[in-house]
């Protein structure tokens, strides 16, 4: 009896660490048209290994909250490596450069959607660097709202900018719901 006990209690912790556990999603639940294979009348050749699919800009991955009925559809919409500034007053620091990321987050959950979406947005390069969003405006459109309150169903559009080293080559994008806190995390390659 005691070494069925022990054993419960055993597959118990090891289930609730696997569900603890943070996720990093690369995989597209939904990618944009221009990413679709065209059909061929060509006779079909071996079957290709199916190869891992990797997120890119236009593709939609879905994300869960920390909330129960807290998710969304996110889709890296447009990725610019050079951001230009709004105005005359703000520019990046000397050595660095503006890179943005334009997201739409459409509420699928079963909840409403409040958060400050650039707290959980980051950027990384080749060399491992990370860099969370700063604050600006640039010319390629508004900037993501700081205080998003989205009800299911609808969704909210914006830049979330990034200053990083000029020397850096950016490869990935990632969000998370949460204000960066949840749980899942998707990933976008940009490079």
């Amino acid at each position: 009896m005691r070494r069925t006990t022990t054993a419960i209690a055993a597959v118990g912790l090891l289930i609730t660490l696997v569900a603890c556990q943070d996720t990093i999603t690369t995989e597209p639940s939904k990618t944009s048209a221009a990413e679709a294979p065209a059909e061929s009348s060509a006779p079909a050749a071996e079957p290709e290994k199916p190869k891992a699919k990797v997120a890119k800009v236009g593709d939609t991955i879905s994300l869960k909250g920390n909330e129960d009925g807290e998710k969304v559809d996110a889709v890296l919409k447009k990725w610019v490596i050079n951001a230009k500034p709004a105005d005359d007053f703000s520019e990046p620091q000397p050595g660095t450069k503006w890179a943005a990321a334009q997201f739409e987050l459409t509420n699928t959950g079963s909840t409403p959607y409040a958060d400050s979406p650039s707290n959980g947005a980051q950027v990384a390069d080749g060399d491992g660097q990370r860099f969370q969003a700063t604050f600006a405006e640039i010319t390629a459109g508004p900037a993501m709202t700081s205080s998003a309150k989205v009800p299911p169903g609808e969704k909210v559009l914006g830049w979330i900018v990034f200053e990083v080293p000029k020397a850096s080559k950016i490869s990935t994008v990632q969000f998370a719901l949460n204000s960066g806190f949840a749980e899942q995390t998707g990933q976008w390659a940009v490079s």
